[in-house]
């Protein structure tokens, strides 16, 4: 079996024998180690006893690497997309950072889960992504989201306003900071700390959540994904911001672009102990009197 392990340098010392714990539940499976460049140079003389071989960016990964291991937050298993991109290939995320709906495996329960993945003991939860176009391809060819795509302000502008067409048709006017095109997976993350609804992943919806609206009769509105939008931004500087995930680019108010659903999936591996409704008690703290604490 042949696993590859992502990651971003690490300014905590503290994670680095759950790293070389990783490392060695791997090598005990007799797995094939295949380390990103971009985390191999971080792991210089940090971890010992174990061989592994490097995957350079220029790698073919496609039917070759049976599954991907993210060590970090969801930020992390963020980034990983763009490396297995229609690839296909299942990923799990070992969470050092905080909350983790994504990278769903404590760092405590290192050696269960790489157990389950070696004896293929889990299910996979396919996950819808975003993809966005315009005419000055904004992202590249890296122009997919899992959690969402957003128009905000820049941190010295005056509100903006977003017009925003479902389908052709003109839905409506936002008036305020931006507007968040939320997929399913996303309906945790910022869409949910801007007061947005928490979607069930199978739900076939994608979720428009505006950022501090001036009216205040606009709500988040729910959609399904089959839906293509198109938005046309007006704002006093001279541009403005769009977000793919981590990624973020400033855009002239004359550029004009769509969103919709994008044409893969990625393969998120759930252990046979999870549920999404177990991941949703655990981070939410759901079913917990705070008065016994």
């Amino acid at each position: 079996m042949k696993i590859a392990v992502y990651g971003r340098p690490f300014n905590d010392p503290s994670v680095i024998p759950y790293i070389q714990q990783v490392f060695d539940n791997l090598a005990q499976h007799n797995v094939e180690i295949y380390v990103h460049y971009q985390l191999n140079e971080y792991l210089q003389d940090k971890i010992s006893n174990v061989k592994y071989n490097v995957l350079e960016n220029t790698d073919s990964i496609k039917g070759f690497i049976d599954l991907f291991l993210t060590l970090g937050g969801d930020g992390t298993l963020l980034d990983m997309v763009t490396v297995i991109r229609d690839s296909g290939i299942p990923v799990i995320g070992i969470n050092f950072g905080r909350l983790g709906f994504l990278a769903s495996v404590n760092k405590n329960d290192i050696t269960a889960a790489i157990h389950a993945v070696v004896n293929k003991e889990f299910s996979l939860d396919c996950r819808e992504l975003l993809t966005i176009d315009s005419t000055m391809k904004i992202f590249g060819d890296d122009n997919f989201a899992l959690n969402d795509v957003t128009i905000h302000k820049r941190d010295d502008a005056a509100m903006i306003i977003t017009h925003v067409f479902l389908n052709d048709e003109f839905l409506n006017s936002y008036w305020g900071d931006g507007i968040i095109i939320s997929t399913s997976t996303g309906s945790t993350a910022y869409s949910l700390s801007c007061g947005g609804p928490i979607i069930f992943p199978q739900s076939n919806s994608i979720v428009l959540t505006p950022v501090s609206p001036h009216n205040l009769n606009v709500r988040p509105i729910i959609i399904p994904d089959s839906s293509k939008l198109c938005f046309e931004v007006e704002s006093r500087s001279a541009n403005y911001l769009v977000s793919c995930d981590s990624r973020v680019a400033a855009l002239d108010q004359t550029v004009k672009f769509h969103v919709q659903k994008a044409d893969f999936q990625l393969n998120l591996v759930r252990l046979n102990n999870e549920s999404y409704l177990t991941t949703l008690r655990n981070k939410l703290l759901w079913g917990l009197d705070a008065r016994n604490y």
